[in-house]
């Protein structure tokens, strides 16, 4: 097989930009962060190499193994996170006091509000300071909508089951019905 005979794959230099593809990392509640971290790889040695080989080269194409290990980390410790936020919520939603429950949802409710008021206000600023401020509040709000959702599920899960307690039980003697 001849290796001119191949198409030539374009190889793809990484810089430090390219670790805003996708969302944000999640933003965790300090009430609920040692449940949520609790055994997730944070990708603190990897991120330290990588400003290790930054300081040492000085630029972004000498780091380029540092820089593909950072983001595949990062992605799926922020997978991990948000599954993990989600699940969190909802069983606050199913185990917290109601009237608790209720702030919680009250001030999931405002914080949202206010980050879609900070992404109108940061859509009229340009160039890259403008995608990165909407980009880290579109990734905040997402994910705050995303809570907020979940502590309600909770709460609506809470209240069926307590339908079914309320409801009275058949009797341990059922009537039997014959037919001659």
């Amino acid at each position: 097989m001849d290796v001119d005979s191949q198409p030539m794959m374009e190889e793809t230099i990484l810089v430090g930009d390219d670790l805003m593809m996708g969302p944000p990392s999640p933003v965790i509640p300090p009430e609920i962060a040692a449940h949520v971290l609790e055994g997730v790889e944070l990708c603190d040695g990897i991120l330290r190499n990588l400003f290790l080989c930054l300081q040492i080269n000085d630029i972004e194409p000498f780091c380029q193994d540092e820089l593909a290990l950072y983001r595949q980390c990062a992605e799926n410790r922020d997978k991990v996170l948000r599954v993990r936020l989600q699940e969190s919520e909802h069983k606050l939603g199913s185990s917290m006091p109601i009237d608790l429950a209720k702030e919680r949802i009250t001030q999931l409710e405002a914080e949202a509000t206010s980050l879609e008021r900070h992404l109108i206000l940061a859509s009229g600023a340009e160039g890259i300071e403008g995608f990165r401020r909407r980009w880290s509040l579109h990734g905040r709000m997402t994910d705050t909508k995303k809570r907020l959702e979940s502590l309600k599920q909770g709460m609506e899960n809470r209240k069926k089951d307590e339908q079914h307690e309320q409801t009275p039980k058949a009797s341990s003697t059922t009537k039997r019905w014959f037919f001659w």
